[in-house]
């Protein structure tokens, strides 16, 4: 802070000092203009001290992520990995006292195997292939207007929620409709309702739908070879 030093003061330093008398600028100034006279005129003789203060500029906060789309089968989708999870750490946990109760660890080794097999397909197969099915399954999405960057929250192998930050420019849409793909990210298959959308310009503009559409009537016109 520096000290006001001068006969001449604009308007903004007048408003820019502290006054550390028994007075305020405001009303002095108020006064000034009444009197047509220069402001300084009048706040000098109240003013013990008068220092100018500068203030730097607040940078902006940048815009937090929005949330654009919630999906309505979270719970639904965490509930059957983690029932399914259970169910396998269940299953190996009672398999070695089934084979040992029921004497099949000392029959013969195709009926080890026949066991293993169909104990081994509910153990694994299903939690993984559950897994496949609803790994692209998001469960929020958040838009940043700033950077236009989406931020999708999913559930990972250990049901914990994984974060994929993409820009609209990274959306591929598949040419064949898929039942679980809705559209790639990063090469990454994705799953929304477009329908959970509570403002459709937001999925307009991910799936690039607001872009300008370009048509060329020239190539209707071009004659098509003969085969």
């Amino acid at each position: 802070m520096a000290p006001c030093r001068g006969s001449v003061y604009s308007r903004a330093q007048i408003h820019g000092c502290v006054a550390t008398g028994t007075r305020p600028l405001l009303p002095l100034v108020q006064e000034a203009r009444k009197r047509h006279v220069h402001p300084v005129q009048v706040i000098l003789p109240y003013v013990t001290s008068l220092r100018c203060f500068t203030t730097s500029p607040v940078p902006e906060k940048p815009k937090e992520d929005r949330l654009i789309y919630t999906g309505n089968l979270a719970k639904a989708v965490l509930g059957v990995k983690f029932f399914s999870y259970s169910t396998s750490l269940f299953s190996l946990c009672l398999m070695p006292y089934i084979m040992m109760k029921t004497g099949i660890g000392v029959d013969s080794i195709a009926l080890k195997l026949a066991f293993v097999s169909v104990v081994g397909f509910f153990t694994f197969v299903t939690p993984v292939t559950l897994h496949l099915i609803t790994k692209g399954y998001v469960i929020r999405l958040y838009h940043n207007r700033d950077s236009d960057t989406y931020t999708a929250v999913t559930f990972n192998v250990l049901l914990t929620e994984k974060k994929t930050v993409f820009s609209q420019k990274d959306v591929e849409i598949p040419g064949v409709s898929r039942m679980f793909t809705t559209f790639y990210a990063k090469k990454k298959s994705m799953l929304v309702n477009p329908m959970l959308f509570p403002n459709p310009q937001d999925y307009s503009h991910l799936m690039g739908y607001d872009k300008p559409f370009t048509f060329n009537p020239e190539g209707l016109n071009q004659p098509s070879e003969d085969k």
